[in-house]
């Protein structure tokens, strides 16, 4: 099938799309020996696409993990502040893999590192509405703060859809909630909980679709999904989240 060169060479698992339009920009790409525009299309079935004189091929072998991220970590390839990044933790893998989404760096917990464009699309696109869960401890006045974080919210000036609230533990005045939303707005869950007058202590992703986060995992450590986890990412199979008061 047709797609336009950026596209196609981010689901090839060479670059992410804003890269790959670089690499256009810059005269690197050829489509049956002409140098592509940005905007060009091609199809890998007809087409010969190059990158820097070598023949890219449909994508094979694609590689996908799972990172307990650590608080402390930034959630990108590279830094220009030299803060720890989470490709640090990732580095030996073998490939190039880049993040789905973002944890800020105070928070930790699930990451997905892939170099499947196609499945970055699919878990990031909002029409998808994939489902994000968090564990969340928090201070001050739950239930009054509850109401208003179950209810429809605004920010950036853009309604966001309600979120799911469930409350749990309570230790030292600290409560644990678990937080599921469907956006993924910077730093939303940590705003949602402010406009509530919650201030968060702690904040981890447990969930994200079908993908839970193994527990056996230790923080700063990944491993590779199995076929049936990346299935149920494809939407393959139906999620079904554990009992959240269980995890950590």
């Amino acid at each position: 099938m047709e797609e336009r060169l950026q596209k196609l060479l981010s689901a090839c698992g060479l670059a992410s799309r804003r890269t790959a339009e670089e690499w256009i920009a810059a005269g690197r790409v050829r489509v049956n020996g002409q140098t592509a525009r940005l905007g060009d299309k091609a199809d890998l079935d007809r087409d010969l696409v190059e990158v820097d004189g070598k023949a890219v091929k449909p994508g094979e072998g694609r590689t996908y993990l799972m990172l307990n991220k650590p608080r402390g970590y930034v959630t990108t390839l590279s830094d220009e502040q030299g803060r720890r990044t989470v490709a640090q933790l990732v580095s030996g893998c073998g490939k190039r893999v880049w993040p789905v989404g973002r944890l800020d760096l105070d928070s930790e917990g699930l990451l997905i590192l892939t170099d499947d464009g196609a499945l970055t699309q699919r878990l990031l696109h909002p029409s998808h509405g994939i489902e994000k869960e968090y564990l969340v401890w928090v201070t001050g006045d739950v239930s009054k703060g509850l109401p208003i974080l179950s209810a429809p919210m605004t920010l950036d000036g853009e309604a966001l859809a309600p979120a799911k609230v469930r409350r749990g533990r309570v230790s030292g005045g600290v409560t644990q909630l678990s937080v599921t939303i469907r956006q993924g707005k910077n730093r939303q869950v940590r705003r949602m909980c402010a406009q509530a007058g919650l201030q968060v202590v702690r904040l981890k992703r447990v969930r994200e679709g079908t993908l839970e986060l193994d527990r056996t995992l230790e923080s700063g450590t990944w491993r590779r999904l199995t076929a049936r986890e990346v299935g149920g990412l494809l939407g393959e199979q139906a999620a079904e989240p554990k009992d959240f008061a269980r995890q950590r």
